[in-house]
């Protein structure tokens, strides 16, 4: 049998939604007489992100509750009951023969309703420390696939499978398009290539910085691909005016982004991580201060303690960041001795091995 009905749920940011599609596509591969259902918040990134890869999505009514006390948590306990009601509807109708959730508010009522029913299901955690979502869905469900080692602290150590994150496939083969990949973006070859990376929604300090420090990093002979975010083009965007400076609110070919760049500059949540293993350039990871648990740190760490990549904490970006980052452009030795260490780090079969688990409950159904 092949024609089986598969659900995957999770999203509200990138680091959700690119392992849901990534897992989809590799069982697409698979199974292509598979039926195929993502469920997702309304008015998220993902109700764009997944028709554009080729996917039907539905969309719930659900939100996070704020730390801060606020008048959107009163809405929290209607918005749930409704999308457990339309969840049971989508599981009814569509009858899944399992169900993926990667985290993020939609994955919650979703596979709850799943697992009442006793349809196989399987959670797939990117980060070092588990968000609320998935720390609830871990007595229930049948399979839990992590990144890293020590979430028996969280989870059931009977369910745990360490697979690594999915990243997208294309990430593989970007060796050796370093000059198809500048050509692309109308980049000077006589340069190096910065890329800058604030995470799918942007990240309003990294900006900040890059802003106050464009002029100088164009005294590095460094030029600038700058994805800033949605959120926040319409405040830089005029930098595209500048010589050498691109800024885009989002990148769709980061394939092409990452083969053009010779150091990065990002976040450090969990995909983001992932990613930038298989891919091996250099990289200076910014960690949010502003997320559970302080993961995104951690999940850092786990990479600079093998010298394979550079650390700087926000507090300290005003001291540091003009320092560490010349030393580092400056020197083509250190560049690679990163770019070579990190990319030990990478486990490229994750989605594989993921999709390896749901075949295995697809088999014992």
């Amino acid at each position: 049998m092949s024609n089986y009905k598969i659900i995957l749920s999770g999203g509200g940011t990138g680091g959700h939604i690119y392992p849901a599609i990534a897992i989809a596509n590799e069982l697409k591969s698979r199974f292509p007489d598979a039926e195929f259902l993502f469920v997702g918040a309304m008015d998220r990134m993902e109700m764009e992100k997944v028709p554009q890869a080729g996917y039907e999505i539905e969309g719930l009514w659900i939100s996070g509750i704020q730390r801060k006390l606020t008048l959107k948590n009163l809405t929290f306990p209607f918005k749930l009951i409704t999308s457990l009601l339309r969840s049971r509807k989508i599981v009814k109708t569509f009858k899944p023969d399992v169900v993926i959730g990667t985290g993020g508010f939609a994955s919650g009522p979703l596979l709850k309703v799943a697992t009442l029913k006793r349809i196989p299901s399987l959670i797939q955690e990117q980060n070092s420390y588990p968000g609320i979502t998935n720390k609830l869905l871990a007595k229930s469900v049948d399979k839990i696939c992590v990144a890293y080692d020590g979430l028996e602290r969280f989870f059931p150590k009977s369910k745990l499978i360490k697979t690594g994150n999915p990243i997208r496939q294309d990430l593989l083969s970007i060796d050796g398009k370093a000059i198809e990949a500048k050509d692309t973006f109308k980049l000077r070859h006589g340069k190096h290539t910065l890329l800058v990376l604030g995470g799918s929604l942007g990240s309003k300090r990294i900006n900040e910085l890059i802003e106050k420090e464009l002029e100088f990093i164009q005294t590095q002979n460094v030029q600038v691909i700058w994805q800033c975010g949605k959120l926040y083009y319409d405040a830089y965007k005029r930098y595209n005016n500048m010589e050498d400076v691109q800024v885009y609110p989002f990148l769709n070919n980061m394939d092409m982004a990452y083969a053009a760049s010779d150091v990065i500059i990002s976040r450090a949540g969990a995909s983001s991580v992932s990613e930038l293993c298989v891919v091996g350039k250099p990289v200076i990871f910014i960690p949010s201060p502003n997320v559970a648990e302080d993961h995104q740190t951690k999940n850092a760490m786990a990479v600079v303690e093998k010298d394979a990549a550079i650390l700087i904490k926000e507090s300290d970006l005003d001291v540091d960041f003009e320092n560490r980052f010349s030393q580092l452009v400056n020197s083509v030795e250190r560049q690679n001795e990163l770019g070579t260490n990190i990319k030990k780090l990478a486990l490229v079969n994750a989605t594989k091995d993921i999709a390896d688990e749901v075949e295995k409950l697809l088999n014992h159904k």
